[in-house]
């Protein structure tokens, strides 16, 4: 079997894997031609046009698609090359070809490689410092984006050794002196986006548009005898974000839903924090690029981004800049230029990110942070040693996004450790503090995915600043707990009002919270009224304030009654939260060295479980739970496990379950798993995007799968490997 395996092992070791071609050709490539980094990302390598199979007895041809879009494709700017156009076209040595303009603007700063096959160039373009850009063409500093020359480095090809045939020295320039403050942000465009795809009007004033809450109570039975009193009694308390849309027709003088609409959203400044440290050399960085594009194609012209790059320290490639046509192009050109090398800072990337939301001078409803990292920062926490047994991860977060109990989660920092070696105890606590969620990037494929699910969220956002108030109504009840996850929550010292801190709720979003209260004897009367709801939000987009009341909870009380069934809703919630709190102490024992014992947590959890109401109605959360609860214990199965792979797997999981909301874990994204809870419409829309571009058309899928050995479903993740294989075996 090892040598079975051995050409792929070694084909992941040289990052001679590539992504699927649009064509397939009959020749077997050479085996040092691959897709450049460049071409990964270029959109002209999503094309989901149906490719036309060629039969092959040596297998398929991985390769040549980059070389020819590269000649249609400028790959520094990402737009068409066309001759008599007007632009000047730079055709190297190596065959490939670019605009000058853009070439000689690289080159200029001592980049001799060519940005598709790498290919070290004798002849150069030069340009002279006064020639202007040319018309109609937008040049770097097209938007007042500063010129930032620490994106080009000088890539010089050593003698090789022995082991290695690919190594690269890469030695990067000085770069350019940021600004002190960043306060050099894109204006923003107040006009809402929108578009009802019904009748193609784009005037907004012809449409009410509601972001709502909708309020459930469900008490855990629904009577009680008079006679019977509870110490726990609980009520659960269900949200759900809603956006709807009306027009007003004003021939009938009334409202009309309009069909296949799109709500508008709150735009979006979004900072994404990467890593680009010498460990994320080759296939990471390039498929690191790719999803950077799908996230830089999928923003839209009101939403803003800005990107930082980190390894040894920190570099902001360009300030927050509106994704119109020309932000995108200038996005994908400055991600594309990236070169791995160096150490690994997180602080500072953090610290620069923070910066750039500070310094904004005009602010976006929603913002947020992204940050990549697959290694462990070594320059600002230490390890765990005699001195300082616990690390001290606050101090990788930046006094701004680190929140507090009263001032909420104004800039949450959604985490994603990448491979075995990120640090999973500080990526999840740098999430965890500023009120954003740890994602476990298991495989490099899973980028993407990974990607796409979080901003389907962040690109949704209907309801902020959410708080939501719980009030006693009878004299003789009091609140005993608020079971709100992660969520700031408090009672007051009457012990009759208490509060939950929600923040942000992304479109279709649910939140379900355990109100638990007493409940004394009835001496008269066939109700107890317990409690009632009150939500405060703000809507995003007019930034008004609404509040929202519930009637109250009530219980009905007979004078005798028999023994009530407990909701199957509140039972759900209650195995949701019982199984969260069994990975926690599963971890703690394990951190411990308690493998054994942090199995045993999890196998009697599984047991509890199973004899609930929930899942003897076969729930769906409830299934889900016990296959996550049983991928815990595998992961589990020995110390070298659970490093590698078992920490941050529940991480991940603790985070989904305590802020409800979704996460990738491992492979988690894929739609046939079952650890799929919390994911919204809109996330769920976004990951068919990300996986329809992977995937391609469904021809590719029918000529794939009678060749897949291993899945009756190909998994598109799992074609770099396995067409590698093929290609090699023949």
């Amino acid at each position: 079997m090892g040598s079975k395996w051995r050409k792929p092992k070694l084909a992941l070791r040289l990052n001679l894997c590539t992504y699927v071609p649009r064509t397939l050709e009959d020749s077997p490539p050479p085996s040092s031609e691959r897709l450049s980094d460049a071409a990964l990302l270029s959109p002209t390598n999503w094309d989901s046009r149906p490719m036309t199979p060629t039969p092959s007895s040596h297998g398929l041809r991985l390769s040549k698609s980059g070389s020819k879009s590269s000649k249609q494709t400028c790959s520094i700017c990402l737009t068409k090359m066309k001759q008599g156009g007007g632009h000047a076209i730079f055709t190297a040595e190596c065959s490939h070809s670019f605009h000058f303009h853009c070439i000689a603007s690289n080159v200029k700063h001592g980049n001799q490689i060519c940005p598709v096959c790498r290919a070290k160039w004798k002849e150069i373009p030069l340009q002279a410092p006064s020639l202007d850009p040319l018309p109609g063409r937008g040049s770097i500093n097209a938007v007042g984006w500063p010129r930032n020359d620490a994106l080009m480095t000088v890539v010089r090809r050593l003698p090789p050794p022995r082991r290695d045939l690919n190594r690269r020295h890469i030695v990067p320039l000085l770069q350019s002196p940021e600004p002190s403050v960043f306060d050099d942000d894109e204006s923003l465009d107040l006009q809402p986006v929108f578009t009802d795809r019904s009748t193609g009007n784009k005037n907004a004033a012809d449409y009410t548009f509601a972001r709502t809450i909708e309020i459930k109570t469900i008490p855990e039975v629904s009577a009680a005898s008079r006679s019977k009193l509870y110490d726990n009694f609980t009520v659960l308390v269900n949200l759900k974000a809603a956006a709807t849309i009306i027009r007003q027709d004003p021939r009938r003088n009334q409202a009309s839903l309009p069909q296949l609409s799109q709500t508008p959203r709150a735009p979006v400044d979004l900072v994404t924090v990467l890593d680009i440290s010498g460990s994320m050399a080759g296939t990471k960085l390039a498929l690191l690029k790719r999803a950077m594009g799908f996230v830089i194609q999928n923003l839209g012209s009101n939403d803003r981004l800005s990107v930082i790059a980190f390894s040894s320290t920190a570099t902001r490639l360009f300030p927050l800049r509106r994704m119109s046509d020309t932000g995108r192009k200038l996005a994908l050109q400055a991600v594309n230029s990236l070169v791995a090398n160096g150490g690994t800072n997180i602080a500072e990337g953090l610290r620069k990110g923070a910066k750039v939301m500070e310094d904004r001078r005009e602010k976006n409803p929603v913002a947020s942070v992204i940050l990549l990292s697959d290694g462990q920062d070594t320059y600002t926490v230490s390890g765990s040693g005699s001195n300082q047994p616990c690390p001290n991860y606050q101090l990788l977060l930046p006094l701004p996004i680190r929140g507090g109990d009263t001032a909420g989660f104004q800039i949450p920092v959604h985490a994603f450790g990448f491979g075995a070696d990120h640090d999973a105890s500080s990526m999840h606590s740098i999430s965890e503090i500023s009120g954003g969620t740890f994602s476990f990037i298991e495989t490099e494929a899973v980028i993407q995915d990974a990607f796409a699910q979080c901003i389907g969220g962040l690109l949704s956002v209907v309801v902020q600043e959410l708080q939501v108030g719980v009030e006693c109504v009878h004299p003789s009840i009091h609140l005993g707990s608020l079971k709100a996850g992660s969520y700031p929550s408090r009672v007051m010292a009457d012990a009759r009002i208490g509060f939950i801190d929600v923040g942000d709720l992304y479109a279709d979003e649910e939140r379900d919270f355990l109100v638990s209260v007493n409940v004394p004897a009835e001496s008269s009367g066939n109700q107890t009224p317990l409690m009632k709801v009150r939500c405060v939000y703000k809507d995003p987009l007019t930034k008004e304030m609404a509040t929202l009341e519930t009637e109250e909870v009530r219980l009905e009380r007979p004078e005798i009654s028999g023994e009530a069934a407990v909701s199957i809703e509140v039972d759900r919630q209650h195995n949701r939260l019982q199984a969260a709190e069994a990975m926690s102490q599963a971890r703690t024992a394990a951190e411990q060295g308690d493998l054994a014992g942090a199995v045993s947590i999890l196998e009697n959890c599984q047991r509890v479980l199973s004899e609930t109401i929930s899942a003897k109605s076969h729930d769906r959360l409830c299934i889900a739970l016990d296959a996550e609860l049983k991928e815990m214990q595998e992961r589990m199965a020995s110390r070298h496990v659970y490093e590698a792979s078992g920490r941050a797997y529940i991480l991940s999981g603790l985070s989904s379950h305590s802020w409800q909301r979704a996460t990738a874990r491992g492979d988690s994204t894929d739609g046939s798993s079952l650890v799929r809870a919390y994911q919204t419409p809109s996330m769920t829309e976004m990951l068919s995007r990300s996986q329809a571009m992977l995937l391609g058309s469904p021809s590719a899928q029918r000529l794939v799968q009678p060749l897949w050995p291993f899945e009756s479903q190909p998994d598109p993740r799992k074609w770099v490997v396995y067409l590698h294989i093929r290609h090699e075996s023949g």
